[in-house]
């Protein structure tokens, strides 16, 4: 027996099927947006979204141990969202997109 559409045609289906990404790229998707699952994460990269800061300053703002931090801002940089730049002993972090604030920004006016 043949799958029958409702209301897609063949000529949809491939188009659909056309813009699909790779399964790599959907895989490299997820792993991205899973960033922003964690709340500790997106309370980061709201700080750093404000200012570049260094471990201890995040940790002080945002009332989380500095081993949490640290943790999670591996994380993020491991899948390049953010940065640092060393300045004398200390790190500073930064985000390496300024898109990720607009699109938390547009996530959170979209619930609204």
């Amino acid at each position: 027996m043949q799958n029958k559409f409702l209301l897609l045609s063949e000529r949809n289906k491939r188009d659909i099927l056309s813009a699909l990404p790779e399964d790599n790229d959907i895989s490299k998707l997820a792993d991205y947006f899973q960033n922003f699952s964690d709340s500790t994460r997106i309370k980061i990269l709201t700080c750093l979204s404000m200012m570049n800061m260094c471990v201890n300053d995040i940790s002080t703002v945002l009332g989380i141990n500095q081993t949490t931090i640290s943790h999670q801002l591996k994380q993020l940089k491991d899948q390049n969202i953010v940065s640092y730049k060393r300045e004398g002993k200390i790190l500073v972090y930064y985000l390496t997109n300024n898109h990720v604030s607009d699109m938390m920004m547009y996530a959170v006016n979209a619930r609204a």
